[in-house]
């Protein structure tokens, strides 16, 4: 079952959610905060999958709220204004619900969040952990901890959610360990998880706080695995 918070600062927003998913089997709301900063504190002890997030709050909105997370959960934006529908896309949004939206289209919503969940729970399954030459050791390195692969020199760095490791390696080589599934090359100098980028242009990739270039070469490639 998808765990989901619903952050809006208005109740009759809140209770218009709540009743809504009392009707959605697969879906348990863990919590709902009119305040962003609670939930994200609530979030930070107890993480969820999906969020069901209001855009124009007061101090922080919720396109702001969910640049600030290096690894955001997957996110349903509820609001009453269109004008921010492409940038809650380009931020990878699961849906864009314009209020007042039906229990029909809500319904939509949380069945693209479940099937995203399920996608995402069955490629983490398929995702093996290597052993990767460091020195004279070979460490175990869990692919799905893997964020993106440096070249430096005749040497490639994975950083990982936890540690960085330095192998001897060429990026061709680093490139066929990593499943292409789920890395993708975006530069001569880098590969990077495709589940842990939070935004991209046509230029940069960001993973977490790493700011990555594109290179031109690459960008056809990148354009067919990311829509």
């Amino acid at each position: 079952m998808l765990q989901a918070i619903v952050i809006d600062d208005e109740p009759k927003a809140l209770e218009v959610i709540r009743e809504l998913t009392r009707k959605v089997t697969f879906i348990e709301v863990t919590g709902y905060f009119t305040d962003s900063f609670e939930a994200l504190g609530c979030m930070q002890q107890n993480p969820v999958q999906l969020v069901f997030l209001d855009i124009n709050m007061p101090e922080i909105s919720g396109i702001q709220f969910v640049k600030t997370m290096p690894d955001p959960p997957m996110i349903v934006f509820t609001t009453a204004y269109s004008e921010y529908a492409v940038e809650g896309f380009e931020l990878k949004a699961i849906d864009y619900l314009l209020k007042p939206f039906s229990l029909a289209r809500f319904l939509m919503a949380c069945n693209k969040a479940y099937e995203q969940y399920q996608l995402r729970q069955k490629n983490q399954a398929s995702l093996p952990a290597v052993f990767i030459k460091s020195g004279y050791e070979q460490v175990r390195v869990d692919l799905e901890a893997v964020l993106y692969a440096e070249s430096s020199g005749n040497y490639v760095q994975f950083v990982t959610q936890h540690q960085k490791i330095v192998s001897r390696l060429t990026m061709g080589e680093a490139e066929a360990l990593l499943p292409a599934s789920h890395f993708i090359r975006i530069h001569r100098s880098y590969i990077v998880s495709l589940k842990h980028i939070t935004r991209i242009d046509r230029k940069t990739a960001w993973i977490g706080n790493a700011e990555l270039p594109i290179g031109p070469a690459y960008l056809a490639d990148i354009d067919k695995k990311i829509k």
